[in-house]
């Protein structure tokens, strides 16, 4: 079964995205911020992550670098899905790793589509 961990604060989008996984056979972890996201990956190593940038405590940057300094999970999937969508922020992203970035409002049916994708 393929593992997902979703990111977000915003919990309409948790549970939109939650729920479209799930329904596309996923095992889904939900984390509502960076911080609450390093504690899962500390136990459960997810195919793909699915991170949102602006965030309380641990924003999605920060996070990403702690996935991509950690050797357990430097080799996990990182898509960002976030509000941030200017040209500078994408290139950061990219700069820092990132497989994939996704800006808000987003169809489902597409980061599903990509997501598949990128770990098929």
């Amino acid at each position: 079964m393929k593992k997902i961990l979703i990111v977000d604060d915003e919990p309409s989008i948790l549970m939109a995205l939650e729920y479209a996984f799930k329904k596309q056979e996923y095992e889904v972890f939900i984390a509502r911020d960076g911080s609450e996201a390093i504690e899962i990956l500390k136990t459960k190593i997810p195919d793909i992550i699915l991170l949102d940038i602006m965030m309380p405590k641990v924003d999605g940057y920060q996070t990403l670098q702690i996935i991509k300094e950690n050797e357990n999970l430097n080799k996990v999937k990182v898509v960002f899905l976030t509000a941030k969508s200017k040209k500078a922020d994408i290139e950061k992203g990219m700069d820092l790793g990132v497989d994939k970035y996704f800006t808000k409002p987003f169809s489902v049916k597409k980061i599903i589509t990509e997501i598949n994708l990128l770990i098929s």
